[in-house]
């Protein structure tokens, strides 16, 4: 017999399209009320589904906030644009071009706000958000090796150092500029900042 618990979770399974509803609500309940005032209730009406069925899904408000940011980064990808250079510009513009948009800043700004003094929600940054997108450092890296413009390397570990190590140079360089210095991550500043971590990458290449 099963017991009641995947009864239900076979009986009532999931839908993507309530899922997607609820996250672009929290998105935009987000821009329009702040952190402070966002509620699960109000997103639950935004989206046009049952308190509920939101409940059911989310436990609170920091775990919802926090998908809701995921999913816009699920957004990223890498070109393939025929050299580590023009990969690394493609994917940076991505992002900044994601961050751009007013339900980013403010869902980054106050998950990462509230974070200071929550560590559970900061490790769901970090599973969510961080550890998720690492896989475009990994992918770059993988793609330049095969084109022969990076060495293999033998060492794992010291190879899963320097890609955590790149995607932190990466991120905080452009959440600096656009979140925090307000300023145009433009091609121009992106040409200059891939020349910045290619000179990097080289030295510890050859180190």
């Amino acid at each position: 017999m099963q017991c009641r618990s995947q009864a239900a979770r076979t009986g009532r399974p999931r839908s993507a399209a309530a899922d997607a509803a609820i996250l672009a609500a929290t998105r935009a309940a987000l821009v329009e009320l702040g952190w402070s005032k966002l509620t699960l209730g109000y997103v639950a009406t935004l989206a046009g589904v049952a308190k509920t069925t939101l409940y059911r899904r989310w436990a609170g408000k920091n775990e919802l906030v926090v998908d809701a940011v995921a999913e816009l980064f699920d957004e990223l990808e890498l070109p393939d644009r025929g050299s580590l250079a023009a990969d690394i510009e493609g994917v940076v513009l991505q992002f900044a071009a994601i961050l751009d948009r007013p339900e980013a800043k403010t869902a980054l700004m106050a998950v990462v706000a509230e974070s200071t003094r929550d560590e559970p929600l900061r490790e769901r940054i970090r599973t969510s958000i961080v550890d998720r997108q690492k896989r475009l450092v990994l992918e770059g890296r993988a793609r330049a090796q095969a084109r022969g413009e990076l060495p293999p390397e033998s060492d794992q570990a010291a190879a899963d150092r320097t890609a955590a190590l790149i995607f932190d140079v990466v991120a905080g360089a452009v959440v600096h500029r656009t979140l925090v210095s307000a300023e145009p991550a433009d091609e121009e500043w992106v040409r200059s900042f891939t020349r910045i971590l290619l000179l990097g990458l080289s030295g510890a290449s050859g180190g």
